[in-house]
């Protein structure tokens, strides 16, 4: 066990639970949003797209905001702690609405706290560990957030099933994980001693610029911006499987699977990182998605359909450890909040156009296009990423 958190310092340990308490309280609310706009609030599938829409751009767009305010005032703790403090404090008041305006605005404000605390704790966990260990502590970091994943609709389908509790009530409860989170950041996390000192020798004009992280990270930014415009939301693979004939109750298990086999693979995938390099990680990742997304566009089977289902998952231990790490290997110090904002918020704002994009394909020419399409981009997103100037093979972690 202890060669297992090797190199992981507790300000990682701390974050790691703090994602998975996070995610265990939101995955007992998202899930089944749906189900409690229709049947409870009597709202439609217009006004779902229209809150997740609204939601998912606020936070891309804060995240790029949020990155270079942290690297300015040289400070994460606050950051993250307002980030997590104001999503955990209005996620469970959904329970309380009335209308779907009232969830409209509730969704804006957690993925406010989402924007705020998402690049700063990103540089955190960069800040908190030495760099033969930077993929390693974010592959522990994705895990656990996967863990919470899987324990949140657990959970609340429990309260649901076996205590028979309102949707209501379940989403008041997901408060209590959602406390717990305050209590752990408060005493488990800090901002290294030396980070103010570094800040104090930057000028403030030179700092928040794209510029200053250099051609190969924005090379990268554009890779990163093309591979996410073939990455469209995974609701289209779970449209898949009920297609392919898989029980509605099936899909809800699967479902939990899935994030089983992220937990595992991105803790290998991002420690495997350290050992290989970071750009054939990401490209094995990103040929691997390209495999998978050819799979879907060719097999019919209700058993290869989840075969291939569950294989996707892999690609998730592959990719988002590595990527981050290799984000943090190429920022200097003092602008590795800036780097983390511009990279979430490419990979956000790059997938609000990808499903649009992917469901557009879909309706014109059927499922094997669209998938088709998607492995296409993944491809061409790679030969991008060979760009980046400076390759050795492997090509260690700096």
């Amino acid at each position: 066990m202890r060669r297992l958190f090797k190199g992981i310092p507790p300000t990682v340990v701390a974050l790691g639970l703090a994602s998975f308490l996070t995610d265990m309280s939101s995955e007992m609310i998202y899930p089944l949003l749906p189900v409690f706009l229709s049947t409870v609030l009597g709202a439609g599938a217009l006004s779902l797209g229209i809150i997740e829409g609204v939601a998912e751009t606020t936070a891309s767009v804060l995240k790029l905001v949020s990155g270079i305010w942290t690297d300015r005032t040289a400070r994460r703790k606050p950051f993250v702690l307002a980030g997590y403090g104001l999503a955990g404090l209005v996620r469970p008041l959904i329970g309380l609405a009335g209308s779907w305006i009232f969830v409209l605005a509730m969704r804006f404000l957690d993925r406010v706290g989402k924007g705020i605390r998402t690049s700063p704790r990103d540089a955190l966990i960069a800040d908190s560990v030495e760099p033969e260990h930077r993929g390693k502590a974010y592959g522990f970091h994705r895990s656990m957030d996967h863990a919470g994943a899987v324990a949140g609709p657990v959970i609340a389908a429990a309260l649901l099933s076996l205590l028979g509790l309102p949707l209501r009530w379940v989403f008041l409860l997901a408060a209590i994980p959602a406390a717990l989170v305050i209590g752990v950041l408060a005493f488990g996390i800090k901002d290294p001693p030396d980070l103010r000192k570094e800040e104090s020798e930057v000028p403030l004009r030179t700092k928040g610029h794209l510029r200053e992280l250099g051609g190969r990270f924005q090379i990268l930014l554009l890779a990163l911006l093309l591979f996410t415009l073939g990455n469209s939301s995974d609701a289209f693979i779970l449209l898949l499987l009920t297609q392919a004939g898989v029980p509605a109750a099936w899909v809800a298990l699967l479902w939990a699977l899935h994030h089983v086999v992220k937990m595992i693979a991105t803790y290998i995938g991002g420690t495997l990182s350290d050992r290989v390099g970071r750009r054939p990680m990401i490209l094995t990742g990103w040929i691997f998605y390209a495999a998978i997304y050819i799979g879907f566009a060719c097999v019919h089977s209700t058993a290869a359909v989840i075969a291939v289902f569950l294989l996707y998952g892999i690609y998730y231990g592959l990719v988002e450890p590595t990527e981050k790490a290799w984000v943090a290997d190429m920022a200097p110090k003092h602008l590795r909040g800036t780097a983390m904002g511009y990279y979430n918020a490419t990979v956000g704002i790059g997938a609000l156009p990808a499903s649009i994009l992917f469901g557009v394909v879909w309706n014109a020419w059927g499922a094997a296009f669209a998938f088709g399409f998607g492995a296409l981009l993944a491809a061409a997103a790679s030969g991008v990423l060979l760009l980046i100037p400076g390759y050795t093979a492997p090509e260690k972690a700096v």
